[in-house]
């Protein structure tokens, strides 16, 4: 599989979380080590009322059980937007090799989230982190992922 195979899956992942039920914001996240999927998974902080269930958050949780470890050296994650720094440390801690991301920060800031503007980039700079990150990848398709979020009635911007 490639890179954009795997960011496809983040995307219908991203999709599947706010069609049925918004069971947050727009995003999603899929975890892969030697080319096979780990962890798929989409934002559910509004469904189940925890602001650290973000789909990155939620993927490195099912990515650790599923290994039975919470290193998760040699595996890439895929974000349809970049990670927030609670997400981009959880990379980092969890010894993630690379971050590929589609819309920025300032993107989903725009549209009502409530980001804090610490770059991915500003993260691994300032903490020395090896984590290598891959931003702006498939950019319009993600960027359709938030236009799509934007039409929808009874949205919750949090």
């Amino acid at each position: 599989m490639t890179d954009k195979r795997f960011m496809d899956l983040a995307i219908e992942e991203a999709y599947k979380g706010i069609k049925y039920g918004s069971e947050g914001g727009p995003f999603g996240a899929v975890i892969t080590k030697d080319g096979l999927v780990l962890a798929m998974a989409h934002n559910t902080v509004l469904k189940n009322n925890d602001p650290t269930q973000h789909a990155e958050m939620n993927a490195i949780s099912l990515a650790s059980a599923k290994l039975g470890t919470y290193d998760l050296s040699g595996c890439v994650i895929y974000s349809t937007t970049e990670p927030c720094p609670m997400c981009f440390s959880a990379i980092h801690w969890a010894k993630i090799d690379r971050v590929v991301y589609g819309t920025g920060i300032d993107d989903v800031k725009t549209i009502g989230f409530n980001e804090l503007t610490i770059s991915a980039a500003q993260m691994k700079k300032q903490g020395a982190s090896p984590v290598i990150v891959e931003g702006g990848f498939m950019y319009e398709e993600c960027m359709e992922l938030l236009k799509f979020w934007e039409t929808l009635p009874n949205k919750k911007v949090y």
